[in-house]
């Protein structure tokens, strides 16, 4: 196996990647909460663990991928009080929660599928676990680190710190500061503690969404559905877990007070998070004004804006931040990208076309060299903690020779046919399969467009200038070029 670095956000530092069972990686990540569309900062996380799940597989591990759908639990302000934020989304608009709950889980399907999104292996929801969200709950009462309070129950965070627990440890987090943040008036919880959390709610009778259970009827608390479902589907540890930095505090920290507590072992070995977006260097947020949807950045419909943007290019573009890095959205930014990645994209249609022609030339030794160099790189550079941003400098180093080959500068002779043979497989393999580019851009068919090329060529053999004019005219329109070669006639995305 190729070495893969990874920071570990528990241990702040970066650390070889050993998987529990040899040649075999468990990876889970918090899914969305289904009560309103897919935003921007739910697909640069999702799609930082597409391309590790894409990378893994690439170099011999078999993966198992879970990711969540949380269709309860998760309250308004994601703390113990207010509504559900599902719930509240079915009152507002009129409908069933399930509906509710169906129709943003079908757009977060349709938003990933844009973006060339791998399914995960495993898809739970959190209403579908509630039997084994309930044994938990049962599970921490008995063993005295959760108490039951006027139908709600509660984590004992004092219980948990006292057996050995350090709540806080991920998030870096002291406890003394929490508590002098925290406001609550005595008398005014029914906590112990003000930083206990739910792990199950007391409904009261006008709540939407609720089940019988031994405490009457209510709903899991939020952070219990990922610890039963990461230890249903991966085993009391596994290997990765990831998410969005937002949920280090708390989520992801209470996943570790409850999933330690329930089977005495740590749950997760290597903890994974994302950065933020930023849009002209302020945070985005809808009451900034400053927010759009990816519908709106494929359409252009939005007043920041100045063009619309197609999914391939929005995914380059994240790619070329290192997933730990701040990403600032910005139409230069957006601009440059959509001609980098044409320009990745022509290399992709060439090298697919082309073959080793057997000639009589040396083999250049030194463009051989930086060939091979340029595969290991990329292979380096995902193994470095996922630097996307550098392996695709290493792409462009090789399509550097694939246009000197294209533009018959560079015989493939002279790299041999073992190095070009793999020039051609890697190229496309990075581009297509790990770093999930797509050959389609603004939802075009590419055969027909070389069905269109083939009617160009008997135009132009026959004169008929008009319909030559006609079909470049298509072409230059959708934001591509015919190219009239000494030795071809092909066409490209115009960079």
């Amino acid at each position: 196996m190729i070495e893969l670095k990874i920071y570990n956000t528990l241990n702040r530092k970066k650390e070889v990647f050993t998987p529990l069972t040899e040649g075999y990686v468990g990876m889970y990540v918090c899914g969305p909460t289904v009560y309103s569309n897919a935003h921007l900062g739910n697909v640069r996380t999702f799609l930082t663990f597409d391309v590790l799940f894409r990378y893994l597989r690439s170099i011999g591990y078999k993966v198992r991928y879970v990711r969540n759908i949380t269709d309860v639990g998760h309250l308004v302000g994601d703390g113990d009080e207010g509504e559900d934020k599902i719930g509240k989304m079915a009152k507002l608009e009129q409908l069933e929660p399930m509906e509710v709950v169906q129709r943003y889980t079908n757009d977060f399907h349709e938003v990933l599928q844009q973006f060339n999104f791998l399914p995960p292996s495993v898809e739970p929801t959190a209403t579908g676990h509630l039997i084994e969200q309930i044994e938990a709950v049962k599970d921490l009462i008995q063993k005295g680190l959760a108490y039951e309070s006027n139908g709600s129950v509660y984590f004992d965070i004092d219980k948990y710190n006292e057996q050995g627990g350090n709540y806080g440890k991920l998030s870096g987090r002291i406890l003394e500061d929490l508590l002098n943040e925290t406001r609550v008036l005595d008398g005014q919880s029914e906590k112990r503690n003000p930083l206990d959390f739910a792990i199950w709610k007391n409904a009261s009778p006008e709540h939407i969404m609720q089940w019988p259970s031994p405490w009457g009827m209510g709903f899991p608390g939020w952070h219990l559905e990922c610890s039963c479902m990461s230890a249903k589907y991966l085993g009391n540890q596994f290997d990765i877990h990831g998410g969005g930095m937002d949920l280090k505090f708390p989520h992801h920290e209470c996943e570790i007070a409850q999933g330690t507590s329930l089977t005495g072992q740590e749950p997760v070995r290597y903890w994974m998070h994302t950065n933020m977006l930023t849009v002209n260097g302020q945070k985005m947020s809808k009451s900034l004004g400053n927010s759009f949807l990816p519908a709106q950045l494929f359409k252009g419909e939005h007043d920041l804006l100045d063009q619309a943007y197609s999914p391939m290019t929005v995914r380059f573009f994240m790619l070329q931040s290192q997933y730990r890095s701040t990403l600032d959205f910005s139409n230069d930014a957006l601009k440059g990208s959509q001609k980098a990645f044409r320009r990745l994209l022509n290399g992709f249609r060439m090298i697919k076309s082309m073959s080793f022609e057997s000639e009589d030339v040396a083999i250049d030794e030194k463009k051989k060299a930086i060939v091979e160099d340029a595969i290991e790189g990329f292979y380096t550079a995902l193994g470095d903690d996922l630097n996307t941003a550098v392996g695709i400098a290493h792409l462009f180093t090789l399509l550097k020779y694939i246009n000197m080959m294209y533009m018959n500068q560079l015989q493939s002779a002279a790299l041999g046919e073992e190095t070009f043979n793999k020039l051609k497989a890697k190229y496309q393999e990075f581009f297509e399969e790990i770093l999930g580019l797509s050959e389609e851009e603004n939802g075009t068919d590419t055969s027909v467009l070389n069905g269109m090329l083939e009617l160009y060529k008997e135009y132009k053999a026959n004169r008929q200038f008009d319909k030559v004019d006609q079909i470049r005219a298509y072409f230059k329109d959708n934001g591509m070029v015919i190219k009239d070669l000494k030795h071809r006639i092909d066409w490209a995305w115009e960079e």
